[in-house]
């Protein structure tokens, strides 16, 4: 699943280029910087996550199953800004062109846990409730058969952001600027992600705070900072200058 989301970002990306007349040979050599920092990355997150394992198992670190989201979009976002610098690319273009794919990804990937009948939540009698085996449950809740599906909620909330990142894309073009719809990205699913943490078990806390969502929080108030403090500047740029400034 992890694959064919790598697939769907790379195409969509693809498309986008194509529309904003880029060279669409970056693309894929992106994928040669982006593909191996966000896998380390991904990896590296996860082990911290999960140190009280990794430190009893050290061989296992290099060779063990887990990634972690964060750490992928964090290593993922490096090698892009590494690429973009040493072509003398625009960034936060770029980073613009890759938000609607790599959201879908994370969709798409997504349902890699629920083959894997792992990122569930809570017990639920709720209709959509899902069965998870006797060996997948954690411990303590050996004695409920349905959890909260919340890979299907973060799929649903993925794929959600994938259509609104298109749309304002389109929609709100001449007033966006650059940068906006990785912002925009990065808000959708840190909203996203602070509520559903809270229906996860078994997550790593910082002063009993799931640390996902201590990251998901600063994530949501730099970004939206960041957008508003852009086009509030922009506004005074464009009223203190003069009609012949603009014209």
């Amino acid at each position: 699943m992890i694959t064919s989301g790598v697939i769907a970002a790379t195409v969509v990306s693809y498309l986008e280029t194509k529309r904003r007349h880029y060279d669409t040979r970056h693309v894929y050599n992106l994928l040669l910087v982006v593909l191996p920092l966000g896998a380390i990355g991904a990896r590296l997150y996860h082990v911290i996550d999960q140190w009280s394992f990794y430190s009893q198992h050290p061989a296992m670190i290099f060779g063990g199953a887990g990634l972690g989201i964060f750490g992928a979009i964090a290593g993922g976002a490096s090698g892009l800004i590494v690429y973009t610098k040493w072509q003398k690319l625009s960034t936060l273009q770029w980073l613009d062109i890759v938000a609607p794919g790599v959201i879908l990804a994370q969709a798409i990937g997504r349902w890699g846990n629920y083959f894997n009948q792992e990122l569930y939540g809570y017990p639920t009698n709720l209709p959509w409730g899902i069965y998870i085996d006797p060996a997948h449950r954690l411990s303590g809740y050996e004695g409920y058969s349905y959890f909260h599906p919340l890979f299907f909620y973060e799929f649903l909330w993925n794929l959600l952001g994938f259509v609104m990142l298109l749309f304002t894309g389109r929609k709100w073009q001449k007033r966006l600027l650059n940068g906006d719809i990785f912002l925009l990205y990065i808000i959708w699913y840190s909203v996203g992600r602070f509520y559903l943490e809270g229906l996860k078990l078994d997550v790593w806390t910082v002063g009993g705070i799931p640390m996902a969502r201590w990251i998901a929080g600063i994530a949501f108030i730099a970004s939206t900072t960041i957008m508003v403090y852009l086009h509030r500047w922009k506004l005074r740029l464009s009223s203190t200058m003069q009609p012949e400034d603009k014209a």
